[in-house]
C-alpha cells in the first residue's frame, strides 16, 4: 500500500485505522509523532544539503545538523515496521534504503571482499576496505531503514562497530526495528565483548523507543486461508499438492537452478514464478540470506513441505528457517507450507537465541496467511511485473 498521499506518518497511520485495519494504539500513535519529527529534520537536512551538491560529504563545512535516527524495540507484531515502511515511503530523500538487515550485512561483506580482490590484483592501494565500503553505501543511500535488526553472526558483530562508525561520520541516519534493546543484541555471541562498542556508537547517533503496543495487531485481521497445513493431521500432501496445480495453472514445472555468488540453489521443482522445496532443501543445507534472496526474487511464490518440529538439537535450521521467513516476509512473497504444527509449536527448544527469536517466526508465519498480506503479495506481484515487463 502507498503512503505518497499523505503528508504524515500520523496521517497515514490514521488513514489505515480508519480503514477498520485495526484499532488505533497509544504507543503507536506515539511512534508515528516521533517518526514525523525525524521525517521532518530528514527533509530539512536535504534541504539544507541540497544546494552544496555533496560537498559537504567530502569534508566541507556541513550547513545543518545531522539528525539523530532512531532504534525502536518491542514484542512481535507491535507495528514496528509497519510504521517504519510508512516513514521509508515519505521520506523525500531519494538516496535512501529500506533493508532486512542481514541483506544489508551480506552485500557490506560481499563489498569489503571484491575490495580484497581488487587490492589483491593491484587495482587500489587501500588496505582497509572498510572506509571505501562504507563510502560507497552511503553514496547510494544516506538514510538507511532496517527491519528486524538481530545479530547473531560473528562476522556480522565483529564489522558493525567499524562500518557504522565511518556511516555516521559520513552523516547516515539510521533508523532500525528490533525485537531486543540495544544493551541485548549478540547477547550470547562469540567473544561478545568486541561487539559491545557497537552499542556505545548506536546509543550516540539514534534514540531508543520502547513500543509498547498492547497486543500483536497481526492477529487483529489474520484470516485462515488455505496456505498453511498440518501433515501430521493427514492433510499437508494434498492439500499442498491441490495448491501447487491452482498456482502453476496447468503451466510446464521442471527442476532449476539458481546461481547466487558462483554457487548454485538448487530448486527441485519450479514453474509459472514458483518455487517448490522440501524443509531439507532450504534449512538443512548451507544456506544463507543471500540465497533466500535470491530465490525470493526469482519467484514471488514458494512452497515448503513438510517443516518439523525444531528443536536445539538441529538448532542450524532452525536458524536457517527464521531466516528464511524473515526473507520472504520481507518481499511480500507467497508462502504455502506444510508443517508438523502450528506457528507457535514449531520450535521446542527453550534456550539460546533461536527459542528467542522464533516468536517472531511464527507471528509471521501467522500474518503471512491473512487476507492482508496476501493481498499486499499479490499487488508486489503486478508491481515487479510492469517493472520486468513480464
Amino acid at each position: 500500500m502507498s503512503w505518497k498521499r499523505h503528508d504524515t506518518v500520523a496521517s497515514a497511520y490514521e488513514s489505515r485505522v480508519r480503514s477498520g485495519e485495526f484499532s488505533p494504539d497509544p504507543a503507536q500513535v506515539k511512534l508515528a509523532e516521533r517518526l514525523d519529527v525525524l521525517l521532518e529534520a530528514v527533509s530539512n537536512r536535504r534541504l539544507a544539503t541540497k544546494s552544496s551538491a555533496l560537498g559537504w560529504m567530502f569534508g566541507r563545512k556541513q550547513t545543518s545538523k545531522i539528525p539523530r535516527g532512531l532504534y525502536v524495540h518491542g514484542a512481535v507484531g507491535r507495528g514496528k515496521t509497519m510504521l517504519m515502511d510508512m516513514f521509508f515511503e515519505l521520506v523525500p530523500a531519494k538516496r535512501k534504503r529500506r533493508a532486512h538487515f542481514h541483506d544489508f550485512m551480506a552485500d557490506a561483506h560481499s563489498r569489503i571482499h571484491a575490495h580484497r580482490q581488487k587490492l589483491k590484483n593491484g587495482g587500489t592501494k587501500e588496505t582497509d576496505p572498510v572506509p571505501p565500503v562504507a563510502a560507497q553505501l552511503f553514496e547510494e543511500a544516506w538514510v538507511l531503514c532496517f527491519d528486524e535488526f538481530s545479530v547473531t553472526d560473528i562476522a556480522d558483530a565483529m564489522l558493525l562497530s567499524r562500518l557504522f562508525e565511518q556511516l555516521f561520520k559520513l552523516g547516515c541516519v539510521l533508523v532500525a526495528t528490533s525485537n531486543v534493546e540495544p544493551d541485548q543484541l549478540y547477547r550470547d555471541g562469540l567473544n561478545r565483548q568486541l561487539f559491545l562498542p557497537f552499542v556505545g556508537l548506536l546509543k550516540d547517533n539514534v534514540d531508543i523507543l520502547n513500543l509498547d503496543a498492547r497486543t500483536d495487531y497481526r492477529m487483529e485481521t489474520t484470516t485462515r486461508l488455505p496456505v498453511y497445513h498440518r501433515f501430521s493431521e493427514g492433510e499437508g500432501s494434498e492439500a499442498m499438492d491441490l495448491a501447487w496445480k491452482q498456482v502453476t495453472a496447468g503451466k510446464l514445472t521442471a527442476a532449476e537452478t539458481v546461481h547466487v555468488k558462483g554457487r548454485d540453489v538448487e530448486v527441485p521443482l519450479a514453474g509459472a514464478g514458483a518455487a517448490r522445496f522440501g524443509f531439507a532443501d532450504l534449512c538443512e543445507k548451507p544456506l544463507g540470506a543471500s540465497d533466500y534472496a535470491a530465490v525470493s526474487e526469482r519467484y514471488h511464490t514458494v512452497f515448503v513441505d513438510r517443516v518439523p518440529v525444531l528443536t536445539e538439537a538441529g538448532r542450524n535450521a532452525a536458524k536457517r528457517f527464521i531466516t528464511l521467513i524473515d526473507t520472504l516476509y520481507d518481499r511480500k512473497n507467497r508462502l504455502f507450507v506444510s508443517a508438523a504444527a502450528e506457528p507457535e509449536g514449531l520450535y521446542a527448544g527453550t534456550t539460546g537465541t533461536e527459542s528467542f527469536e522464533f516468536a517472531r517466526t511464527a507471528s509471521r508465519l501467522n500474518e503471512m496467511q491473512s487476507e492482508a498480506y496476501l493481498e499486499a503479495s499479490r499487488a508486489n506481484q503486478v508491481s515487479n511485473a510492469l517493472e520486468t515487463g513480464k
